[in-house]
């Protein structure tokens, strides 16, 4: 006995028409999820405090360092920079002023193993001053 049948085998088709509908509803989620505001600064540092601070030394420093806790971890400006790029910018800085004060602004979560590299940039330079930014506690009245 033979229990075959002999109808013919359809080849599987794809349905694009649901792919396209699905397609449309991700764009549509990542559209309205994301996004779009102008931030005004590159970084939000929440710096440490201290109670030695000195108010307004920020806009007096020609050369301001920040470093993040996200990769990349280095900024000059607004730019970002890696270590060896910290280093010959520091370089080229110190042959134009070889009393150059630089300043290092960092988050209290910053991987330490940034700071050092920052600390270890400042000295091949021969930078005129290494100093780091802190915040003044708030004081209640």
């Amino acid at each position: 006995m033979r229990f075959s049948s002999q109808r013919k085998k359809r080849t599987p088709s794809v349905i694009i028409v649901s792919l396209i509908d699905v397609l449309l509803v991700v764009l549509i989620f990542l559209m309205v999820t994301t996004t779009a505001k102008k931030a005004e600064s590159a970084l939000k540092l929440n710096l440490p405090q201290s109670k030695e601070a000195k108010p307004g030394a920020v806009e007096t420093q020609p050369f301001i360092i920040q470093v993040s806790t996200n990769y990349p971890y280095l900024f000059v400006g607004d730019r970002p920079v890696t270590s060896d790029g910290l280093q010959s910018e520091l370089v080229a800085a110190v042959k134009k002023d070889p009393q150059l004060k630089v300043l290092v602004k960092g988050d209290k979560q910053t991987p330490w193993g940034e700071i050092v590299k920052v600390i270890d940039a400042s000295k091949f330079a021969q930078v005129g001053s290494l100093n780091f930014v802190t915040e003044k506690p708030a004081t209640a009245k």
